[in-house]
């Protein structure tokens, strides 16, 4: 069965710097479409980054743009999400997500499958 496992997130205080990573497993995780997408304190789910199956193309939120870089490594199953620059509007629940095929989309939906989520928390 699909699973998804996030790692990395903490409390960082604004300006720093944290890497989000996402393990996969139980699918071919080359041939899919990644994303993360957040859900800060008594708000609704917001995309943030989506990847390529092969990694080549990225697509980011406005909000994020320019602080944070999303990746992959097909050889070890994961997905990254390098966050720069934090700033306490970022302080949220992180989940990785996988898109239902090849393409990436701008969006939270769709994803047929979630991770559990990790919590980054920006504050000094």
């Amino acid at each position: 069965q699909v699973q998804l496992v996030e790692s990395g997130g903490g409390l960082v205080q604004p300006g720093g710097s944290l890497r989000l990573s996402c393990a996969a497993s139980g699918f071919t995780f080359s041939t899919y479409a990644m994303s993360w997408v957040r859900q800060a304190p008594g708000k609704g789910l917001e995309w943030v980054s989506d990847i390529s199956s092969g990694g080549a193309n990225t697509y980011y939120a406005d909000s994020v743009k320019g602080r944070f870089t999303i990746s992959r490594d097909n050889a070890k199953n994961t997905l990254y999400l390098q966050m720069n620059s934090l700033k306490p509007e970022d302080t949220a629940v992180y989940y990785c997500a996988k898109r239902p095929g090849l393409k990436p989309y701008m969006n939270p939906s769709p994803q047929d499958s979630w991770g559990q989520g990790t919590q980054v928390t920006v504050s000094s």
